[in-house]
């Protein structure tokens, strides 16, 4: 993914997710904050991905409780891209 779709992508992720009571637990914690909840779309590039399919793709990556939506969004970012997701 190009330095461009990534930017993008951590200023969707942190839009969303920045709405989020922190510190958040685990995945459930963040469904309120999403505007379409689970089917919250982000856009990376040519690709999209609901929330529910990161949460289901990536689920094991993350390292909850998170203190704030950056570490939160770090982490995203790095599964996908470990998933060849990006």
């Amino acid at each position: 993914m190009d330095n461009d779709a990534e930017r993008q992508l951590r200023e969707q992720l942190l839009a969303a997710f920045g709405k989020a009571d922190f510190p958040v637990e685990d995945q459930m914690r963040l469904v309120p904050a999403l505007p379409d909840g689970p089917l919250t779309t982000f856009e990376a590039g040519d690709r999209s991905f609901t929330a529910m399919e990161l949460a289901a793709e990536i689920g094991d990556y993350q390292s909850f409780p998170y203190a704030d939506a950056e570490s939160l969004v770090d982490d995203v970012v790095d599964a996908m891209q470990a998933e060849g997701m990006l």
